[in-house]
């Protein structure tokens, strides 16, 4: 057996050491010498608790995240969102947001791929999506190649552009300023997802369009309705 201690109150579980390395190779590497241990002196034994079973501390994981995993090792499922009230759903989806930064982190791509789809369907379902707090939290637990990453980034790039919600680019500021990739993913999405579109030529505008003036003042030509196209400061 192993005893896991899961988030700064080391929330205690003891778990089967062969069904934990079966399903990870982060638990296999990390108990592969377990065998020798059983051998060595007992004041050698610095994994093992004074049960005689090992020890594993995981102080950065999310004890509602790990229930999930447990769930799974044991059941080979986790619950399905559709199946809970309404206002049980989000807090499950944020579980699952959890939970695939866990499976990460213990090597466990099918845990992964299902907490993912949890996650979408309870946010769909809640007829929520996580905020710019959840959504920085995401960047700055998972790698760049994280498809979660894909998925929020599209979301934000979603929400920026939907004329009924209230969010704006200026609502992801501290995603933006503590992520350049988060910048780069949602321009990215919003490129895909607007289509090839070929923005005014700012070049080619009225020239007033770039100036400062006081009190709302106008440049003389614009004030004729004349537009000037200028190179080199002189027109043409």
């Amino acid at each position: 057996m192993v005893d896991i201690y899961v988030g700064p109150n080391k929330r205690h579980w003891s778990l089967h050491l062969n069904l934990l390395t079966h399903h990870s190779t982060y638990f296999e590497s990390q108990f592969s010498k377990a065998s020798e241990m059983e051998h060595e002196p007992p004041n050698n034994k610095k994994k093992q608790t004074p049960s005689g079973n090992l020890k594993l501390d995981l102080p950065e994981a999310d004890p509602t995240a790990f229930e999930l995993l447990v769930k799974w090792l044991y059941q080979g499922r986790i619950d399905d969102v559709s199946d809970m009230p309404v206002d049980k759903k989000w807090d499950y989806a944020d579980a699952c947001q959890k939970l695939y930064v866990l499976c990460t982190t213990l090597h466990l791509p099918q845990l992964k791929n299902f907490a993912i789809d949890q996650f979408r369907k309870g946010c769909n379902q809640a007829g929520l999506v996580p905020g710019p707090e959840e959504t920085k939290a995401i960047y700055d637990t998972t790698a760049p190649e994280s498809s979660f990453r894909k998925l929020v980034s599209k979301i934000a790039a979603r929400q920026i552009m939907d004329p009924e919600s209230e969010n704006d680019a200026g609502t992801y500021r501290m995603c933006f300023e503590g992520s350049p990739d988060f910048a780069v993913d949602v321009i990215n999405a919003l490129r895909v997802g607007v289509g090839p579109k070929l923005l005014d030529d700012p070049t080619e505008e009225g020239g007033c369009t770039y100036h400062e003036h006081e009190n709302g003042q106008l440049c003389e030509d614009s004030k004729n309705g004349k537009k000037e196209r200028r190179m080199n400061g002189k027109p043409r």
